[in-house]
């Protein structure tokens, strides 16, 4: 098998401009939440011509998810034997884009986090593979997951396909995601990994803080909202200070505030919007219920009240497989010699293929897009570009992983 990889990476080098045009026609047309369907017409097509079977509108209501077989016939398999599945993220971001790049968006979305190159890397791996289905020993599945970036009501991509079924019919046996960008650093074109927690959760609440209104001028007659809730963000740094233990990661941070319209009236409501993160679901659970806890006691030693809503849609911490990351690290090592290193640390943005992996045991990794002098700027930032002429790379290594995973798993 290991020749086999070492062709699997020259054909991958071979289509190289291929993946790059997929990208960058999938860059001119983003569509944010789980309903992406222009998103969802363009890599339909792209399957026909490969002659790979789908299912499409995969998360039903609205969602335009994708789940592709790719049935392997070595040894007489037909299909049968383990599955393997590879995930690609496909939504953008509602940010106006800002690169001058030739092939820029118009549509007032962005690719800004570059899922367009999650998506075309993965048809890149779906080419390789139909091309190589009599080396592949069971069956190799394909998620393209709108949604990533969240929904607007309700879960996201990733929970909508897995209610619809996305890792049974077959039933996936092990998954591996990748993301590109600058989350890590490193040389372009060289991959990242960790071995269990790779990456935060990514959770949202929000406190209404209730009060009584009234003229500026008259404070005394006030139950201020907005007083209350400045000291509900001061408390709650107490809890990440004094509460979690210094070598453990955890982050509270408030992003928005909204109250009143008027320069002098104080007004009745203040709403304080903000993210957790933790890198274990214990010490998850226990921030929620910190923040709940705090906000009430400070609001109702002020006289006032709270409205706190935590958001559970929000995906967990991503926890990967150590066997699998070992399997993906020989791989992608065999390919690409000093171009795959441990990373020291998790990364504390989330992702939700934490769903995906809380369900069955695999591989989330990093290909480093970005060149630090040229790419200045980061994920979901309107002047976010990537250098696409690396983007051959993963489709090599995702590829080489599922001939890889299954031959060892038959």
């Amino acid at each position: 098998m290991l020749s086999k990889l070492v062709e699997v990476k020259a054909r991958a080098l071979e289509i190289a401009g291929e993946v790059t045009g997929w990208r960058r026609e999938l860059h001119k047309i983003p569509e944010t939440g789980i309903h992406t369907p222009d998103t969802q017409a363009f890599i339909c097509k792209e399957l026909d011509k490969l002659g790979i079977s789908y299912r499409k509108d995969v998360g039903r209501n609205g969602c335009t998810g994708i789940v592709a077989l790719i049935e392997g016939t070595k040894g007489g398999a037909g299909g049968k034997g383990k599955v393997f599945a590879l995930r690609a993220d496909c939504d953008g971001l509602p940010i106006k884009e800002e690169t001058g790049l030739p092939f820029a968006s118009t549509n007032g979305n962005m690719h800004a986090c570059g899922h367009d190159a999650h998506s075309a890397i993965a048809l890149g791996a779906a080419k390789i593979l139909k091309e190589n289905i009599s080396e592949i020993e069971g069956t190799v599945k394909l998620i393209f997951q709108p949604g990533e970036e969240g929904n607007s009501e309700g879960p996201g991509g990733a929970k909508r396909m897995l209610e619809d079924g996305a890792l049974e019919n077959p039933h996936v046996d092990a998954i591996m995601g990748l993301h590109v960008g600058a989350l890590t650093k490193g040389a372009v074109g060289t991959f990242s990994y960790r071995r269990e927690s790779a990456m935060a959760c990514m959770d949202r609440f929000e406190i209404v803080v209730k009060g009584v209104g009234s003229h500026g001028s008259a404070p005394q007659n006030s139950v201020d909202p907005i007083m209350i809730a400045a000291e509900i963000v001061v408390a709650l740094q107490t809890v990440v200070s004094r509460e979690i233990s210094p070598l453990t990661p955890a982050v509270i941070s408030i992003c928005a505030i909204h109250a009143g319209s008027a320069f002098n009236i104080i007004p009745s409501e203040c709403k304080l919007t903000g993210t957790i993160r933790a890198l274990k679901n214990e010490l998850r659970e226990l921030l929620a219920k910190r923040i709940g806890e705090i906000a009430a006691s400070v609001a109702g030693g002020m006289r006032g009240s709270v409205e706190y809503d935590f958001n559970w849609d929000g995906p967990p911490p991503v926890v990967n497989n150590p066997q699998v990351v070992e399997e993906f690290r020989a791989v992608a090592e065999h390919l690409f010699a000093g171009d795959v290193s441990e990373l020291p640390d998790p990364i504390m943005g989330g992702e939700d293929i934490a769903f995906f992996l809380n369900e069955a045991p695999g591989a989330f990794v990093f290909l480093n897009t970005c060149d630090s002098e040229k790419h200045k700027v980061y994920n979901h930032n309107s002047k976010f570009d990537i250098d696409d002429d690396c983007l051959w790379r993963g489709s090599a290594v995702m590829s080489a992983m599922a001939l890889q995973w299954l031959a060892d798993h038959k």
